[in-house]
This record gives C-alpha cells, structure tokens and sequence, in this order.
C-alpha cells in the first residue's frame, strides 16, 4: 500500500478484525460523524437560494448559482486529493483537517455583505466537506470488509443526507420566524464544534483495517493489484467499465441534485409557497433519500449494484419531469419523494460499487477519483441549468436534466458489468 501511515501495520497489524458487529462502536460513531457533516451542508439548503434573490438581488439564475458552481469545483477536486491524502497521512488527520477548515464557514455566511463572500464560503464549505465525507465513507468501507459493504454506505450515506434534511427543515422554521441571518447559520456552527470534537477525541484511524483486507483480497484482474494514481485515475474515469459507469452516474445524479438545491425554492416561492413550506419541500427530498438508503444500501448487496443504479436514474428522471409540469405543494410534494426514493437507489449503491471493483490497497484512490466525477455534477448543473433558467424559464432547465438523467441511466444499463458485487 502506498504511503502506510504512521502507527498503521502495511499488513494490518494483530488483532485488527473486519466486520459490522465487530466493529460497530466505532462505525456508530462514524455514522453520527457523517450526519454532523450533512448538517453543516444542510444549512444552506433552504436559505442561500432565498439570500440571493431577496437580499442580494441576484438578478439571473446562472449567477445565483455561482455558490453551487463554487461548491462543487471546490468539493470535487478535494474528493480527489482526500484519497490520496488518506492513503499517505491516514483518515483521522484528513477528517479533521476538514472539520478545521469549516469553522469560518457560518461567520461568513452571516456577516458577508456581498454576494462574493457567500460564494467564498462555499469554496471553504466545499474543501470541508471534500475532506470530511470522503474520508467517512473510506474509514466505515475499512472497518466493515467485502460482505456489507452495501448496507455501510447506505448507513453512512442515510446518516448524512437525514442530516441534511433535518437542518434544510429546521432552517426553513428558523428563517421563517426569524429572518434569513443569522439564525440559519448558528445551527451550522453547533454542528461544526460538535463534529470537530468528536472527531478529534473519539474517532480512532482505520488505515489498518484497509491494509489487513488488503493482504487478503484477490482482485479481479491480478494487473490491478497494484496501480499508480494516475492509472487508478483512468481505471475509474474510463477504461474499467463498470468503474466508469459508475462515475458518469454519480456525476449526473448530483447535477440533478444540484438543479434542486439552487431552483427549486425559487420555483417553488415563485409558485406561490411560503417559506416554511418551501423549507418542508427542501427538506423531504433530501429527507426521503437519506431514510430509505437504510434500505437500498442492503439490497444492494442480495440483488446486485446494477439494477438499483439503472432503475434509481429512471425513477430520478420521472420525478424531475412531475416537479417541471406540476402545480402546487401536493404534487411538489409527492415529486420530491418520488426523486427521494430514486437517489437513494443509486447512491450507496455507486460507492459500493466502486468498493466491490476497487483493490483495498488503492480504493480510497478510486473513491476520490469517482467522488471526483460525481461532485462535479454540482457545477455542471449549476451551470447548465442557470444558463437553461434564463433562457427558457426553470421548467426547461428541470426537463433538460431530466432527460440527462434519463440517458444516464441508459449508459449504466448497456455499459456496467452485472455481477461486480459477488
């Protein structure tokens, strides 16, 4: 293994032992980590979109969503550098670098007094969250081994995205009652301490469990044992196929997730809602996504990666489709848990993926490689669907993602291998 961190065994170490139930004091842990990292997202969910267009007066929709294009370039290239990072220093130095580096987010966002200071926090939230989730997901794929690896990310990512929504629908009552800042923002610097020391006195390094899996798994393919980053970098993007599919589609799912983040309250309080009503709309679909990966994340392991992916993007596409040409908070309302229920189909099931096709030794690698492409998505979305916005109105930059959506889904069917995670 590249880079053995120090304190870590390159053969594991004694008494190193993989598995859930083995252990799950330690993954709880990490479980309630990763939902503090969603929280600290998740304050900007129902708010930012409503500062630009009522504080601000951010004219256009491509330039409200500089934050999102900021946010996602920012957390996408960190998601790269946290694998290898991990790899070199261990995951407990990366984590909390990243909690570290989010304690200026919530002031910023409270006291900025142009538009260009928001877009600067999102830069900053961006790299925390590039650090901070990146390095969970690695450190419960280390502990719990091959056998559930399915059902570890649809814990970790449930945790994160309930956190979430959680913090979207409490933002959204406190921004109701008490105005758009600075209320929203102080929840966020709750979550940042607590994460930040939690991290620091009670998270334990996992490197080791990596390495012990290591010195035991049989790859695929015995040429992939071993692999440089830049091979691993194109391994994933293109070469390997279900690799590649894989990140193409976590890339389009968070395009599509990015169009939610930054039009949907617009849309939404354009179409008449209140606010505490847009915040319950911003909510649910995160919220839906977040608690029904406690069960996508499993089947995943009984029914193969595969036909959770493809059917997820579809079902993605069809609620984009009843947000574009619906009226109302009912048929908004079923729409978002319809879009719940199909990113959470695809969600864990991607990293898992990337986890079943991955050698341990560069698996972190790989896992910043996809997290990469997927976070990508976040700018590509911001920038297609404001430039659509503008043009057409939100309805058509909804239905463009849609049928992007779509067309993804269609790539995971003809391009994944079916069987990656036996």
């Amino acid at each position: 293994m590249r880079g053995t961190p120090p304190g870590s065994d390159a053969a594991g170490g004694p008494g190193v032992v993989l598995g859930l139930r083995q252990n799950l004091a330690q993954f709880l842990l990490l479980v309630a980590v990763n939902a503090l990292v969603g929280g600290t997202l998740g304050q900007e969910r129902t708010v930012l979109p409503l500062l630009a267009s009522q504080v601000f007066n951010v004219g256009l929709y491509s330039s409200a969503l500089t934050y999102i294009l900021a946010f996602g370039v920012a957390k996408a290239a960190t998601n790269y550098l946290a694998g290898t990072l991990s790899d070199r220093f261990g995951r407990k130095p990366v984590l909390v670098a990243g909690w570290l580096i989010a304690l200026p987010v919530p002031l910023l966002l409270i006291f900025g007094d142009s538009w260009g200071w928001i877009v600067a926090a999102n830069v900053i939230l961006g790299i925390s969250q590039g650090l901070t989730w990146s390095t969970t997901v690695m450190m419960k794929m280390d502990l719990v081994g091959p056998e559930r690896r399915g059902l570890a990310m649809g814990l970790n990512e449930a945790a994160g995205y309930l956190g979430v929504a959680g913090t979207a629908l409490a933002t959204g009552y406190i921004a109701a009652m008490h105005g758009l800042r600075p209320g929203p923002f102080l929840l966020g610097a709750a979550f940042i301490a607590v994460g930040l020391g939690l991290s620091v006195l009670a998270v334990r390094e996992t490197h080791h469990h990596a390495a012990a899996e290591a010195a035991t798994h049989r790859p695929r393919d015995a040429r992939h044992a071993g692999l440089g980053s830049r091979e691993v970098f194109i391994l994933t993007s293109f070469r390997d196929r279900s690799l590649s599919a894989v990140s193409q589609a976590g890339m389009v799912n968070n395009l599509n997730d990015g169009l939610a983040w930054g039009l949907f309250p617009v849309f939404f309080f354009a179409g008449g809602l209140s606010v505490d009503k847009v915040g319950l709309l911003a909510a649910a679909y995160p919220a839906v996504w977040g608690a029904a990966q406690l069960v996508t994340g499993a089947l995943s392991d009984r029914y193969g990666r595969k036909p959770l992916i493809t059917g997820g993007m579809l079902v993605q596409a069809a609620a984009l489709a009843m947000v574009a040409a619906g009226t109302g908070f009912e048929t908004w309302l079923a729409a978002a848990v319809l879009l719940g229920i199909g990113t959470a189909m695809v969600y864990p099931t991607l990293l898992a993926a990337i986890g079943d096709v991955a050698h341990p030794s560069w698996r972190a690698r790989s896992i910043g490689v996809y997290r990469l492409w997927r976070d990508s998505g976040f700018a590509a979305g911001a920038l297609l669907s404001g430039i659509v916005a503008d043009a057409l109105g939100i309805p058509a930059a909804i239905a463009v993602v849609a049928g992007l959506t779509a067309a993804s889904g269609v790539v995971v069917a003809v391009r994944m291998r079916g069987a990656d995670h036996r």
